[in-house]
């Protein structure tokens, strides 16, 4: 999956894995994260995500990362926030009021743009990608990432012969094969979701579930 691929669904504005409101896994279980106030949160692949304003809300100060200039756009746009754009390449940088985003590629992110970062929230990224794109994936964002810096991730399950990505299923193995060398894993919730995704009953889903981990480091 290339990057024309997200770029033409923001264009299209296509993006029904936008949520039109907060995730109730962020707003459950980001006290369990125990992110210090003040601290700086990231958010990859952030779109235009209304979790970015919760955690501002929280303290926070939000560093998210995002392919899609449309995203970034739509995000400001859609707040009220008033973005100071700088250019910094290879990213064009928005900034407002505790909220930074990086448009530009992941891939291309340093670990002293994420120096500040105590803790992650990963909705989305994980499960947009194809399974020979996740362990690269994952490999790079711990090398980025500080020592002490702990994830809030979610995943999604199902039937994967049932239905293309993405969204992707990640399993609970799958995740513990990737980041179980450098963090302890937890899973905190897996919530059946099948009745409340009707679009995706639609394309054939008979078993649907998101799973809540907690990626604390190891010592």
């Amino acid at each position: 999956m290339d990057k024309s691929f997200w770029l033409d669904r923001w264009s299209r504005r296509e993006v029904g894995f936008h949520q039109a409101r907060v995730n109730p896994y962020l707003e459950r279980w980001w006290p369990q994260m125990q992110a210090p106030s003040g601290s700086a949160v990231f958010v990859p692949l952030c779109g235009k995500s209304l979790d970015m304003h919760w955690l501002r809300e929280q303290g926070h100060h939000v560093l998210g990362i995002e392919l899609a200039r449309d995203a970034v756009g739509d995000f400001f746009a859609e707040s009220g926030l008033t973005p100071r754009v700088t250019h910094q390449p290879p990213f064009e940088r928005w900034d407002a009021e505790k909220v930074t985003l990086w448009c530009g590629d992941f891939f291309d992110l340093k670990a002293e743009h994420l120096a500040r970062v105590s803790t992650v929230f990963d909705r989305a990224s994980l499960i947009a990608m194809p399974p020979e794109m996740r362990p690269r994936y994952a490999q790079y964002m711990s090398s980025i990432l500080p020592p002490h810096a702990a994830t809030l991730l979610v995943s999604l399950t199902y039937p994967q012969g049932q239905m293309s990505g993405p969204p992707f299923s990640v399993s609970e193995d799958e995740i513990r094969n990737l980041y179980s060398d450098r963090y302890t894993i937890e899973q905190l919730a897996s919530i059946d979701v099948l009745d409340q995704n009707a679009r995706f009953k639609q394309r054939g889903l008979t078993e649907l579930s998101e799973q809540v981990y907690r990626l604390g480091p190891r010592a």
